[in-house]
């Protein structure tokens, strides 16, 4: 047992960063969260901003008040100095660092994904892989889409809100739940799975869940956390999860995670949409095997560009020596 421990256990571990309690903690962050948030409070002046449409304002707040996940996970980590280290897995960080006169590229800085680069190739594969599905279904004759209109400021209130809750839940996942297991795991793949198995389960009560969508939420969790591995990427997570909830939600009017938008520049003729290899009826592009398999191309992909290049930031290996260097220098003054 203590072998066991020695193997997959950090010493600086915390009691509170074992899966169960971690997931538990976290449901009560967002519990309280949504309990403690004024919910109603933007629907007037959505409305106002919308022209007076009720239902696509109702539908922008459900969007929007995802911020308090950003407001109470935020706090948890910034008020609670053990939390503190987090805080590097979110800040920028320039796509190369240079050493020297002669600008060598050192380090990981390459591979940086919290940056502007990070967020437009976040933005670009996301609406790359929705799509794509989309094209396929209707070159399949499986959903039929009519112009509905485009207005710019409900587009671009509906991306801003878009943006509040996907990176809300990558705040959640990929930031928040993933680094507490990395504190306590040495092995980074036990954070990468147990992080997707808890991100498949916030869904898991969504209209129209399924086996496919279960699994399609599985890879995609997978995916967002080896932007975070391999990138540093939790901005790279943010901009796909936007993108790819936008693109079929607010662009082409399917379902998201089972639930049809009020507004969008395209709609679906429901009454004709059939299942298909890259749509389902009860669940959209998200319920089909044909997402699954682009998701995890892109998986694939990412595991093999970055073979044998290991984790881009350990924020807790860096916490960990950033202390023993301070406790070296301290004795060190005293001596």
């Amino acid at each position: 047992m203590e072998k066991l421990k020695e193997k997959y256990l950090r010493p600086g571990r915390k009691i509170t960063d074992q899966f169960i309690l971690a997931a538990a903690i976290t449901v009560l962050i967002i519990s309280v969260s949504q309990t403690f948030f004024p919910t109603e409070w933007a629907v007037g002046p959505f409305e106002a901003l919308l022209g007076g449409d009720h239902d696509a304002a109702m539908f922008l707040n459900f969007y929007f008040i995802f911020i308090s996940l950003w407001i109470y996970f935020i706090l948890v980590v910034c008020l609670f100095k053990v939390n503190r280290p987090m805080l590097k897995a979110a800040k920028y960080c320039s796509p190369t660092i240079k050493n020297g006169a002669d600008g060598a590229v050192s380090g990981n800085g390459n591979r940086a994904g919290n940056n502007f680069t990070g967020l437009l190739i976040g933005l670009v594969l996301g609406f790359g892989c929705n799509a794509f599905c989309i094209l396929i279904s209707c070159l399949m004759g499986n959903i039929r889409l009519e112009y509905s209109g485009f207005k710019p400021v409900p587009f671009i209130a509906f991306f801003i809100c878009v943006f509040i809750q996907s990176a809300g839940e990558e705040i959640v996942d990929r930031w928040y739940l993933y680094q507490k297991l990395r504190r306590r795991y040495k092995a980074p793949w036990i954070a990468v799975l147990l992080n997707s198995l808890f991100f498949a389960g916030l869904h898991i009560f969504n209209p129209g869940m399924g086996v496919l969508p279960i699994v399609q939420l599985l890879v995609v969790g997978v995916l967002f956390s080896l932007f975070v591995y391999y990138y540093n990427g939790l901005w790279i997570a943010c901009a796909f999860h936007t993108a790819w909830n936008f693109t079929q939600s607010i662009l082409f009017g399917l379902p998201n995670s089972g639930v049809v938008s009020a507004y969008s520049v395209f709609r679906l003729d429901a009454a004709s949409a059939t299942d298909g290899l890259f749509y389902s009826v009860d669940f959209g592009v998200e319920g089909s095997i044909g997402a699954v398999v682009i998701l995890a191309a892109v998986l694939a992909l990412i595991m093999w560009i970055n073979h044998g290049k290991g984790e881009h930031t350990d924020v807790w290996a860096e916490n960990d020596r950033e202390a023993l260097e301070k406790s070296a220098a301290v004795n060190s003054a005293v001596n």
